[in-house]
């Protein structure tokens, strides 16, 4: 941007009372991040004006001796707070030294948007929310639904417990409209007090933007009210947990034609050939991915079979893939021309976890790999012998399996940079020792006097 354009977006933004602004950028939770500029020293914040310490932030790979990075915002990707409207906020690349940082999310990201470009491909991105909004009881010592008669034991599209909850969830709805996300419908989840807003999908880069700020925004709406939203992705162990699936496609740039799409699949899903080597790159790399999308010691509490009170968690626990049926890892929901990874959760940092699924997908195309038949019949109930016949693995069952999986994965080197690589599997082989190393509150009831 030159100095003109600087004056001109100021001063849109002062006719619309701003008086600060955000140069945003994440940080390997996918978490915003950022100082507070006034809006007379715009120009200077989108030129890259504000030095932030890599090192006082999870995962941002720099000493305490190091150079400061600095957020270099996207001009593009503007949006006003809507609970605070005197603030706007704009998602940033980081910069070291006036280059790009090797190891900043946003721009990994970019990287892959990049290949899928000079390959003719756009990616269309949709990400599903699903989250909690509880509140703490009087006592400070726990959490429950926010609504008083949340409680069922099969709580999913429950018209009662969502309208308890319906003035909060309204006003969500009301301001991610404002911010043209076009929320097509909401609905009780399978876990008490758990919701999904489904908007539409944008471009792959501006789909990542918006799912970081819609995680801000729900958030700090439900804290004004004194709620918590929580997308921690299994916080009740009898409840399901909190996915955030993937919903990818790959278009034509100059068309907008949706390259997946094809109503003569032999194979029944909607999907042309494109779109099955996409998934036939995914499966490939399927257990290494399960570290970037499911990405915390909790996500793997997620993933599993059965646990929720209605029977079945929903979650994926196999390796393959299915029509519109929702017990694989990848679906291709009713109607084809997109492909969901369910394995996706809501705490992911969408640049990562979606550099890496569209870095795997086209390789997927590139070298055109089959995944073979789709699986129509409910993956729980087949038996391990069934499943072995089938050619049918488990995904890792815990972040340290995940983590082993995700180092000797080629293309996890290839998608995150060297230093981003190292870092995210030194952070999160911490993240797993120190939960290792805890003793927990049922290691307390089960052992304390049991020898």
């Amino acid at each position: 941007m030159n100095q003109r354009n600087f004056e001109e977006l100021s001063r849109n933004l002062q006719a619309k009372q701003v008086k600060f602004v955000l140069a945003s950028y994440v940080d390997i939770h996918g978490v915003s991040k950022s100082k507070f500029v006034p809006i007379s020293h715009l120009d200077r914040m989108m030129q890259g004006s504000e030095l932030c310490t890599g090192a006082a932030l999870d995962g941002v790979p720099q000493d305490v001796s190091d150079e400061e990075v600095s957020p270099h915002p996207d001009p593009q990707s503007v949006l006003i707070l809507p609970w605070q409207p005197e603030v706007a906020w704009f998602a940033s690349d980081l910069f070291c030294e006036g280059v790009p940082f090797e190891a900043c999310s946003r721009t990994i990201f970019k990287r892959v948007l990049a290949q899928a470009s000079e390959m003719g491909y756009q990616f269309n991105f949709g990400i599903e929310p699903e989250f909690f909004l509880l509140r703490q009881d009087s006592s400070n010592s726990g959490f429950g639904p926010m609504g008083a008669r949340d409680n069922l034991a099969k709580p999913a599209y429950d018209v009662r417990s969502t309208l308890d909850s319906f003035h909060l969830l309204e006003e969500i709805v009301k301001k991610l409209n404002e911010l043209g996300y076009d929320v097509y419908s909401f609905d009780h989840e399978d876990g008490n007090g758990q919701f999904e807003i489904d908007f539409r999908y944008f471009d792959g880069l501006t789909m990542a933007d918006r799912f970081v700020f819609f995680r801000l925004l729900v958030q700090e709406v439900a804290d004004q009210r004194g709620y918590v939203a929580s997308f921690m992705p299994k916080p009740f162990a009898d409840r399901a947990g909190s996915g955030a699936h993937y919903n990818m496609s790959l278009a034509d740039p100059g068309s907008g034609k949706n390259l997946f799409e094809f109503d003569d699949d032999p194979r029944g899903c909607g999907l042309s050939e494109i779109g099955y080597c996409f998934m036939g790159g995914i499966l490939k790399h399927l257990p290494g991915l399960c570290a970037v999308v499911s990405p915390t010691v909790n996500s793997y509490k997620r993933l599993v079979k059965e646990g929720s009170m209605s029977g079945f968690t929903w979650a994926p626990v196999f390796a393959c893939f299915g029509n519109n049926n929702r017990t694989n890892a990848l679906r291709v929901p009713l109607g084809g021309g997109r492909v969901e990874l369910r394995a996706a959760d809501i705490s992911s940092n969408p640049y990562l976890g979606g550099a890496m699924a569209l870095a795997a997908g086209l390789e997927g195309i590139r070298e055109k790999l089959d995944p073979g038949s789709p699986h129509t019949d409910n993956m729980y109930l087949k038996s391990e012998e069934e499943l072995k016949q089938l050619g049918v693995s488990y995904l890792p069952r815990t972040l340290e399996q995940a983590i082993d999986e995700f180092e000797k994965d080629p293309l996890s080197k290839q998608v995150m940079g060297d230093l981003m690589f190292q870092t995210y599997i030194d952070f999160k082989r911490r993240e797993w020792e120190e939960y290792h190393n805890h003793v927990s509150d049922w290691e307390i009831a089960r052992y304390l006097k049991f020898f």
